[in-house]
């Protein structure tokens, strides 16, 4: 797992955290590490230096951005912080083992994919993996061929789902996320670009109990923050647009003492 030196621009950031901007051998593209970028950002979570190496270098030569945590604490912290098209997450980390760092993002609303890194015989841990939301793992020690086949399927599943979810239903509610245009029936509804966000987050976890901080991490992009009421303000004003009833609502209901729950 070798990549083209030639193409390689490498950068540390404030953390001290490598970040390759990469192009494949004939080409002069880069991009920093950047939600705009059309790129496909790749975060490796991996504290091996070889093995972190090789498939740093792997993804870079096949036109990837990297970047590259070597403990799960950090990793953890990058992966919330930053827009990632896929993150590949080894079991064995110092600080915080890998599936406990799955555990969190998916407590947290993240969907990013994820493919797991096991060694062999751990089988226990490609099925805790699995359950823990990984959406898939590679059993070292594994060619990268292997592993770019299985990171390829997946980010075609994943762009399907996107692709597919452009346009949304519920109801007399019919909304369109490309344009961020909605109508309730006949009528045009005035939604705003973070009510959009609101409800499609709602509508990818339909049928969950989503905790006020869950929405604040995933919607507005800070976990914790105090003012847990900023939730509760959006929502209601929310209901008085999509719900007949916003005093009893349809769509979205109060969990007592959990959070919402999205059922349209």
């Amino acid at each position: 797992m070798q990549g083209d030196s030639t193409n390689n621009q490498r950068q540390l950031n404030a953390s001290g955290v490598e970040t390759l901007n990469s192009a494949k051998s004939g080409s002069n593209v880069a991009a920093e590490f950047d939600s705009s970028s059309s790129m496909r950002k790749v975060l490796i979570i991996e504290d091996d230096q070889a093995m972190a190496v090789a498939l740093r270098d792997g993804f870079n030569y096949e036109g990837y951005i990297v970047e590259v945590a070597r403990d799960g604490a950090l990793g953890l912290r990058l992966a919330a912080d930053k827009n990632h098209d896929l993150i590949i997450l080894d079991v064995m980390l110092p600080k915080l083992c890998g599936l406990d760092v799955c555990k969190r993002l998916r407590e947290r609303g993240h969907r990013t994919p994820i493919i797991m890194l096991t060694a062999r015989g751990q089988e226990i841990d490609k099925v805790v993996g699995l359950k823990t939301g990984a959406d898939d793992y590679v059993t070292k020690p594994f060619s990268f061929l292997e592993l770019m086949a299985r990171v390829e399927a997946i980010l075609r599943r994943t762009s399907r789902t996107e692709e597919s979810f452009n346009e949304a239903r519920f109801g007399d509610i019919t909304l369109n996320f490309k344009t961020l245009e909605a109508r309730k029936s006949s009528r045009a509804l005035d939604l705003s670009p973070r009510e959009f966000k609101i409800l499609r987050y709602f509508l990818e976890r339909r049928g969950e109990v989503i905790t006020r901080d869950q929405l604040l991490d995933g919607v507005w992009g800070y976990d914790g923050f105090p003012l847990t009421r900023t939730v509760d303000m959006h929502i209601a004003k929310l209901r008085h647009k999509i719900e007949d009833n916003p005093a009893d609502p349809r769509y979205i209901v109060t969990v007592h003492r959990a959070g919402y729950k999205f059922i349209g």
